[in-house]
């Protein structure tokens, strides 16, 4: 008895460790493809395409590209939105996103990472592909019909999350944004003794002032 026991933990342990090992080579191509982004959304474009295509030539699985539409628009909209909600910040009375040139700058935080989307998109586009080889899948629907239904679903989706961002004053990408560079990096000469003196003496003097205003409300 001990000996099977004996060989049965030693099987179990093997195959730990072989899932373990591939679980590791896994987690190991997706580190090695991340910094690629645009290789990575022309490889799930390409899966996409064939899924649309297969679904076009074969007359059939409706069902299923419907939900991966929808499914693909939650992700999206996960995408486009931010972590934190300002809708809450504005509630809570928390911190707000700037709305002027001058103010702090505050990077766009996504509800849904870019790789978590890629990722999302093509293991979603993949599981579609393998349930166009079985039969019990090809639900049959009249298809123009929701096809009118997604068009109507993603103008009304997209409308009210272009209303949430006008409403909080966010834009979900970085196009346009402040980039803070060294001198190095910038390319521009280092400030002269003389422009340094002078910023100095700006800053104390709005320093000056800021104090007067504070007494002044004070003795107020």
């Amino acid at each position: 008895m001990q000996g099977d026991d004996t060989v049965s933990n030693s099987k179990g342990n093997v195959l730990s460790q072989a899932w373990k090992r591939l679980q590791q080579m896994y987690q190991k191509l997706l580190d090695d493809v991340t910094p690629y982004s645009l290789a990575r959304w022309l490889f799930a474009a390409v899966l996409t395409i064939a899924f649309l295509g297969r679904v076009f030539i074969l007359q059939g699985w409706y069902i299923v590209t419907y939900a991966l539409g929808i499914y693909h628009l939650n992700l999206f909209i996960a995408f486009l939105s931010p972590k934190i909600d300002p809708a809450v910040d504005y509630e809570d009375e928390g911190p707000e996103l700037p709305t002027r040139a001058n103010e702090e700058f505050r990077p766009f935080i996504r509800r849904l990472p870019e790789f978590k989307f890629w990722y999302s998109v093509t293991k979603s586009t993949l599981i579609a592909i393998i349930c166009t080889f079985f039969d019990c899948f090809n639900i049959p629907v009249f298809w123009p019909i929701l096809v009118m239904y997604f068009i109507t679903l993603f103008c009304i989706t997209m409308k009210r999350q272009i209303k949430h961002m006008i409403k909080y004053r966010y834009l979900p990408f970085t196009h346009g944004k402040p980039k803070y560079q060294g001198h190095e990096d910038s390319g521009k000469k280092p400030l002269n003794t003389l422009e340094q003196l002078a910023a100095a003496e700006d800053i104390r003097d709005q320093a000056h002032e800021l104090f007067f205003n504070v007494q002044w409300s004070m003795i107020r």
